[in-house]
């Protein structure tokens, strides 16, 4: 099965009141690492990356290169799509071109009639090609490869303008940040979601800075039509703990050293049970 638009499996994912997991990537363990708890949990899920991601990787084309061969090479058969994460105008280009089957124009940062002419134009072109395309109204909060925001709530008629331009999902702002939350994190603010979902008239709806809120919180976005909910921060800290554990431990110390395959593996599992775990918590498992 080849690598897929997101746009099936996030509408879907709206009409059965459940979540699409969009994992971030980094490197090639985690790529392993996640299509082996996907596979496993039996869920649909996008692979994303940023640009920061995409060019430590050394560009978007060996990245969308990478994700098709380790798909291939580990027998995967759940829909996969590999999507650009938080892209500029230019970058969500790039990604069109070099193979990726979604893309994120995040055009927030820019003013509102600027923001809605550019994703006229990145949806159009993405579209030509059978790309699904998510477009950002409202800033999320934090910082996210150098931009960052204090994570105001999106306006919904603003987010009503952009959801008629026929982009395939939309990420507004709702009080979310990026990273890890802070303790006097006031929450998701529901009653801004739920005006936002009336004003997009059932268009689905994207939750950015999953990591760290708590499910009940992502269980009822869900109900208010979310149907992405993004993950990368606790992934980061999954791995960063089993690995500093395996490190503690005193393995591998012998000989030459530590091999990279032994080192990395513990972060690897640990990975791929998260996102097992949270295939299941977001009701995407056995959806495939």
């Amino acid at each position: 099965m080849a690598l897929v638009s997101a746009k099936e499996m996030v509408d879907k994912a709206h009409e059965g009141h459940y979540a699409i997991p969009a994992f971030n990537l980094n490197d090639l363990e985690w790529t392993k690492a996640v299509l082996a708890g996907i596979q496993e949990a039996n869920s649909p899920a996008i692979l994303q990356v940023s640009e920061g991601a995409g060019k430590y990787m050394c560009g978007f084309k060996t990245v969308a290169d990478m994700v098709r061969n380790i798909y291939d090479y580990m027998g995967i058969t759940v829909p996969v799509a590999l999507h650009l994460d938080h892209g500029t105008y230019e970058g969500a280009k790039a990604c069109i071109e070099a193979g990726f089957t979604s893309v994120m124009f995040d055009g927030s940062h820019y003013d509102f009639d600027e923001n809605v002419a550019k994703s006229k134009e990145i949806i159009a072109l993405a579209h030509s090609k059978g790309i699904s395309v998510e477009c950002e109204v409202g800033g999320i909060g934090g910082t996210e490869d150098g931009v960052t925001s204090e994570g105001e709530l999106a306006d919904p008629k603003e987010c009503a303008a952009v959801a008629a331009l026929g982009v395939d999902f939309l990420a507004a702002g709702i009080g979310n940040i990026h990273g890890v939350y802070p303790a006097n994190w006031k929450g998701l603010n529901f009653d801004r979601l739920k005006e936002i979902d009336e004003a997009v008239n059932g268009k689905p709806l994207v939750l950015h800075g999953g990591s760290g809120i708590p499910f009940d919180q992502v269980h009822k976005a869900v109900e208010l039509g979310v149907s992405k909910v993004n993950i990368n921060t606790e992934l980061q800290l999954e791995f960063a703990k089993a690995t500093r554990a395996y490190i503690e431990a005193g393995k591998d110390r012998e000989g030459k050293g530590y091999d990279p395959r032994k080192l990395l593996k513990p972060g690897a599992e640990a990975i791929t049970k998260k996102v097992v775990e949270l295939c299941e918590a977001y009701g995407s498992a056995n959806k495939a």
